[in-house]
């Protein structure tokens, strides 16, 4: 058991750094940002062709 218990703690991948949270979190707000502009100008143009 002892082993098994060493070998689980020798395959854990080591903490994330700030600067790679930072960078998803800049990414999905981008992605954010980019879907929502789509979605908002998809609506523009529906509202301009139908009326």
């Amino acid at each position: 058991m002892l082993s098994w218990e060493a070998a689980t703690h020798e395959s854990e991948q080591p903490p994330r750094r700030v600067r790679e949270a930072a960078k998803d979190g800049v990414a999905v707000a981008a992605a954010s940002a980019l879907a929502s502009t789509a979605l908002a100008v998809g609506v523009l143009l529906i509202s301009k062709l139908a009326g």
